[in-house]
């Protein structure tokens, strides 16, 4: 996970995922990842996939592709959220030659509202629309509140003929807090000579003071010059960081890989989109090194590769959703024990690059009927006796 001293490059991070041109339909990846395995020397039918999926009913599309291309039913690396179970590593080895593991945060988009983080479910009675990621955004939630409580208890003050004011919540005010929204208070207030806050007034619920210089160039032209108004979105990521008492169950580790970053998260347009970026990140830097660390992996072709899946709402009469992917980042392994990784524009340039046509895939219904009419096993229990 990220350490607090990096939280400043956090301004930049999800810049640094790029989704525009990036994105493929999952019926193109999956025969594209196939390819591009075989041309890092796996061998055909000695490949063991293994997917680390939210277990949302919507991943199950993608599943069903990756057994249909790899020709087996993949393993099961994935926790609640998208994350990675590291401690599964071992097992995974030992069932295949050749390995891979794709790990996808998900979230949904619904394409009549241009909303990401719902997804319509069909096998409700009225085909109503939920969260999705609900792991995610049951997580983000508490801090979604948390800064929407800052955005309406901050309020601008018109200058008068001090200057600027600024009015603020008395809870906000207490830095003490074991948990909550903590302000960069040096950047919202002036301080006089000796290093004090400029308290103009306080109120029953809230203490105001002259703005910072720094607030008020930041907000430019949108002061108010007539009367009050609250902050809103106004109070952007640099202006305050979240404290919070996590559980320490490294199977529940999702919300430790958003607490740093959760104030880009929540100021974002889409803070699903965002905080299911931020996950893959998170989860590929954690997983790739305990890799490097698994005897079973060692001298091994392996590839593991992140990204993120988009599930775009199923219309009523569709069976599945239309399931896109953005690749992230990729570790590559070779039995020689040579290693590297791909960044995202390098990946999806070789996954472009790789055939979206797979010769050796299965035909899921032909495989289905065969074990339907094949002759009946029976299996015997005399030894118990």
């Amino acid at each position: 996970m990220y350490s607090t001293s990096s939280v400043g490059s956090f301004a930049t991070v999800l810049q640094d995922f790029q989704l525009d041109g990036m994105m493929m339909r999952y019926s193109r990846f999956v025969p594209r990842l196939y390819n591009f395995c075989l041309s890092l020397g796996m061998e055909p039918g000695k490949i063991m996939p293994s997917r680390a999926f939210c277990s949302d009913e919507s991943q199950g599309f993608p599943i069903i592709l990756i057994a249909k291309q790899f020709g087996t039913f993949p393993f099961n690396h994935g926790v609640v959220g998208g994350g990675v179970a590291t401690d599964r590593h071992g097992p995974h080895a030992s069932h295949g030659k050749d390995l891979v593991i794709i790990q996808a945060s998900h979230v949904g988009y619904d394409p009549e509202s241009d909303t990401f983080g719902v997804y319509r479910r069909n096998q409700t009675s009225d085909c109503h629309s939920s969260t999705n990621c609900g792991k995610l955004m049951a997580v983000t939630q508490w801090y979604i509140d948390a800064y929407r409580f800052a955005c309406d208890n901050i309020v601008l003050e018109p200058p008068d003929e001090g200057g600027h004011l600024i009015s603020i919540n008395n809870l906000l005010l207490q830095g003490d807090r074991s948990e909550g929204l903590l302000l960069a208070l040096d950047q919202l207030i002036a301080h006089d000579d000796t290093g004090n806050p400029i308290l103009v007034r306080a109120l029953s619920t809230a203490r105001r003071f002259r703005a910072s210089p720094l607030l008020i160039g930041r907000i430019g032209e949108q002061w108010p010059s007539d009367r009050a108004m609250p902050i809103g979105r106004l109070l952007t990521a640099e202006l305050f960081t979240f404290r919070r008492n996590l559980p320490t169950d490294p199977l529940n580790h999702l919300e430790q890989n958003l607490i740093n970053p959760m104030p880009w998260i929540v100021t974002d347009a889409a803070p699903a989109l965002a905080a299911a970026q931020v996950n893959t990140q998170v989860e590929f830097d954690r997983t790739y090194r305990t890799i490097s660390q698994e005897q079973g992996y060692q001298q091994r072709n392996l590839l593991f590769i992140a990204g993120l899946n988009i599930d775009i709402s199923p219309r009523p009469d569709q069976i599945f959703p239309l399931t896109k992917f953005i690749p992230w980042a990729a570790y590559l392994q070779t039995a020689d024990g040579g290693h590297r990784i791909l960044e995202q524009q390098a990946l999806y340039e070789a996954l472009m690059s790789s055939d979206s046509e797979n010769p050796n895939k299965i035909d899921l219904e032909e495989a289905i009927r065969v074990m339907e009419q094949s002759k009946e096993v029976s299996i015997s229990f005399d030894f118990r006796h």
